[in-house]
């Protein structure tokens, strides 16, 4: 390539994109084009529809150099957890139009989008262990292709990551695994000496020798003794002269650390990773948000995981100052206990942004303890505390409650630990699609001895079971949407008893009797009193134990409808199903629950609707059943 080639741009439409091939054709100076481009595309279409907006504007020259130095038609590529994969969409011919909705691209990888993906994730630390079994199935068939595994930093510190690492550097299949860093949170080599074995040790000429060296000397008994011996010295040479990190203890190959916005750098690397012959760690540096001067900025993930936001101002663009989020309600009700209870303590793994707790864990930092991507540390750190006499209360999403079932049942039921649990996001959860959706919880709580399980519908409720489950009742759980509700500056205070709930709308006649959870059964209220419908309204806020003096009454209703549109119909609507049926309840009953099956990426309305979980469309059958 002449001077003038390689000083000349050549300008590539991410439209026109198929394939990552055109990627090989392209001088330094177009991929740097190339990635501006895809850094204002990434930016353009987050700000119009939300998604994971810093991780993958760190990674844009990673992902340029990663499709330019494999063939991901062939080698394998896994993203772990999948959020940071925006580029690798657009370099595979996937447009980020309609990005996260219902005909759009999902956020993550997906096996069914392109024949590049040959993973799917979007739970953390997962990435490591599927990696090495790719790894170990194409050395068992002699197959010869990579697999390349990339992990951000606060993803690996993760217990199952750690798992696999020390599985991968125990057995001798070759996995290349990038370390993602972009928060200075990995301890680095410095130095000439550092460099300079780095690049020894995986030279092409170096593992050629190493390999001859390595069959001439196992040929005799001798010669075995002295590979030994000055492998020994060896080590100890390079141990002497440079710092050995924890990956070099464990038995990798380590590269790094690596500038990851130089895609020169990051081929030079790859290039290196490929000729050796165990597995390799290459430790990438990278600016989270880089290209978005205020994700750049941002210091507590503000920007991680965006709603459609303006991108002069940064500011979101579906504003609703009238309305509060579930979120920052329970946050609202936590401040206000903190100040009065010295024994209250808060747990949070790596939700504590998400979960609107920010300002607590700055004005209480004595109490309040985000843990990291360990959501089963979460819980048994939370027994440890109960069983002080403290009452933890844990914060966590419900997709990632269930990454610490056996901490539920072995640490927390089974010793019927007091601690409350907020739990987050629970129900349909919209764009984030499959892998988050908050629906399974419930089934595998409520089959859970000693669990009390609840879910408001209303601040009212939320205040009330919030102070209820600071009381001796064992292992509480309060469940609630990512959903908003009206802005009160007061909330009321509301009497429960535990277990009870609470008839809504009374019948005259024994026609259809209606048990419902959840805010959505105040839109359904409001319906039904529209429409003047003759009907009674149960508000079942305790999913465990159930109010059964309650239940009792509506046997001698001719139907029965169970509303529950917070999760999977194998949880609250199958256990009233058997109750039903132990009380030999001989009427109809109507069943309105998600089917059992994974739900796809849209909007929450969407999914509502796929289910026929709408008030509206519960009111259709209501009307057809008691007409």
């Amino acid at each position: 390539m002449s001077r003038k080639e390689r000083k000349t741009i050549t300008k590539v439409r991410l439209e026109d994109i198929q394939n990552p091939s055109f990627l090989k054709d392209l001088n330094y100076l177009s991929l740097e084009y190339l990635a501006s481009s895809i850094r204002e595309e990434i930016i353009l279409k987050t700000s119009e529809f939300g998604g994971h907006l810093s991780s993958n504007l760190g990674v844009v020259e990673l992902t340029i150099a990663l499709h330019r130095s494999f063939d991901f038609s062939f080698d394998k590529l896994l993203f772990d957890v999948g959020h940071q994969t925006y580029t690798h969409k657009i370099l595979t011919g996937r447009s980020l139009d309609k990005l996260r909705t219902k005909d759009g691209v999902s956020g993550y990888q997906r096996r069914c989008e392109s024949a590049f993906d040959c993973f799917e994730a979007g739970h953390s630390s997962t990435s490591l262990s599927a990696a090495h079994g790719f790894a170990i199935d194409r050395d068992l068939k002699g197959e010869k292709y990579d697999v390349v595994a990339v992990i951000g930093d606060a993803s690996i510190v993760n217990g199952l990551a750690f798992e696999a690492l020390n599985n991968i550097s125990h057995l001798h299949n070759k996995v290349i695994i990038i370390l993602n860093d972009n928060e200075m949170a990995i301890s680095r080599p410095t130095g000439g000496m550092s460099k300079f074995f780095a690049s020894l040790s995986t030279g092409a000429g170096y593992t050629k020798m190493k390999r001859w060296y390595h069959d001439l000397m196992f040929k005799t008994r001798f010669g075995r003794f002295l590979y030994k011996c000055t492998s020994k010295i060896k080590r100890f040479i390079k141990q002497l002269l440079v710092p050995s990190t924890y990956f070099d203890d464990m038995g990798f190959q380590y590269l790094g650390p690596i500038d990851g916005h130089n895609i020169k750098a990051l081929e030079n690397a790859f290039r290196r990773a490929k000729r050796t012959t165990k597995s390799v760690v290459i430790h990438v540096e990278t600016i989270k948000g880089m290209g978005y001067k205020l994700a750049e900025d941002d210091q507590i993930g503000y920007w991680h995981g965006v709603t459609p936001f303006n991108i002069e101002t940064g500011k979101p663009k579906n504003l609703h100052p009238e309305l509060l989020s579930w979120s920052h309600l329970f946050s609202d009700l936590l401040d206000e206990l903190m100040s009065k209870r010295e024994d209250l303590i808060i747990i949070s793994p790596a939700t504590t942004k998400g979960s609107g707790l920010e300002v607590i864990f700055d004005k209480y930092p004595k109490r309040t303890f985000d843990v990291g991507i360990s959501e089963g540390h979460a819980l048994s750190l939370a027994s440890g505390f109960a069983l002080s006499g403290r009452h933890p209360i844990v914060s966590v999403y419900s997709t990632f409650l269930q990454r610490a079932f056996d901490q539920v049942i072995h640490d927390l039921a089974r010793m019927d630990l007091n601690v409350t649990f907020l739990v987050d996001r629970a129900g349909l959860v919209g764009a984030d699609g499959e892998t988050h959706q908050g629906i399974y919880d419930e089934a595998f709580l409520i089959n859970t001895p000693n669990v009390v399980l609840t879910m408001p519908s209303s601040d009212e409720e939320a205040k009330a079971l919030l102070s209820e489950s600071l009381k001796e009742h064992g292992p509480f759980f309060i469940r609630y949407p990512r959903d908003y509700l009206a802005k009160n500056h007061i909330i009321k205070t509301k009497e429960l008893t535990l277990g009870k709930w609470i008839v809504e709308l009374k019948a005259k006649t024994k026609k259809l009797a209606i048990i419902a959870v959840g805010q959505l059964l105040r839109e359904l209220k409001q319906l039904i009193i529209d429409k003047n419908l003759d009907v009674t309204l149960i508000n079942a806020l305790y999913l465990k134990p159930i109010d059964e003096d309650l239940l009792k009454t509506l046997l001698h209703y001719e139907n029965i409808l169970l509303y529950d549109a917070y999760a999977s119909e194998n949880g609250f609507i199958t256990f009233l199903k058997s109750k039903l049926s132990d009380l030999s309840y001989c009427g109809k009953i109507y069943s309105f629950g998600v089917k059992d099956q994974f739900v796809s990426h849209g909007k929450i309305k969407e999914q509502l609707a796929l289910f026929n979980l709408l008030p509206e469309q519960v009111l259709a059958k209501i009307k057809d059943i008691i007409k």
